[in-house]
């Protein structure tokens, strides 16, 4: 069978053009794949490119966790198109980022999985924890949100003093704690349940309550509250 580059496909069948006539949603995962590579190798096109990725990688997700190594392994991947994919899942990233601070003002949750949907753009891919706190007024509305500390792969460094100056000095009346696990698992750790109990006590001596200390990951969350962690 004589190979066609797409260029040469029924203009129909051609992802670009089906984007700009039916929209980005009518397009498979493939096709939006094959639109971000451009080109295509000797004899093959860039729709096929697109398909071996997601043979190799079985997710949109692995494929974004995956080293320039790991793609230079696949047929017709240069350094070039690996940049265009992961500035493509940069991009998205950022998107979700930039929705979630632009509805931060006057916040409020009503259960730990309002938290999560919230916070899950800020966390997600990360490659190592981040511990987070949102300052909250007296009608619980977040008004501020405070980076506390960035760790490692499996654990982030916190300790009260530096939890609670910042709620201290914006004079918040209560504190809601999130952080992510890389791994995947968001089963609190033993570390995470003790530091949960030294803020909570630590806020009741300063007298600010402590709502909640969310684990979330790229797909679920744990409240350590909620669970009766504590």
């Amino acid at each position: 069978m004589e190979y066609k580059s797409i260029k040469d496909w029924p203009e129909d069948e051609r992802p670009r053009e089906r984007l700009l006539r039916f929209g980005a949603g009518s397009l498979s995962t493939a096709q939006l794949l094959a639109i971000i590579l451009r080109t295509g190798g000797k004899d093959r096109s860039a729709l096929d490119i697109a398909r071996d990725i997601l043979l190799k990688f079985g997710s949109l997700k692995e494929a974004e966790d995956a080293s320039v190594a790991e793609f230079a392994k696949l047929k017709d991947i240069g350094v070039a198109k690996v940049a265009q994919i992961k500035a493509s899942f940069e991009l998205g990233r950022r998107l979700l980022q930039e929705e979630a601070s632009g509805i931060l003002q006057d916040r409020s949750f009503k259960n730990s999985r309002e938290v999560y949907e919230y916070y899950r753009p800020k966390f997600y891919g990360l490659r190592k924890e981040r511990f987070l706190c949102a300052l909250l007024d007296t009608k619980n509305r977040v008004f501020k949100e405070i980076s506390v500390s960035d760790g490692t792969l499996s654990s982030s460094p916190v300790h009260p003093r530096e939890v609670f100056k910042y709620a201290i000095k914006e004079s918040a009346a209560s504190v809601l704690f999130v952080h992510n696990h890389p791994s995947g698992d968001p089963s609190p750790s033993t570390d995470d349940i003790d530091i949960t109990k030294r803020l909570v006590e630590t806020g009741k001596i300063i007298g600010i309550h402590v709502l909640d200390h969310v684990v979330v990951t790229d797909g679920n969350y744990v409240s350590i509250m909620e669970k009766g962690y504590l």
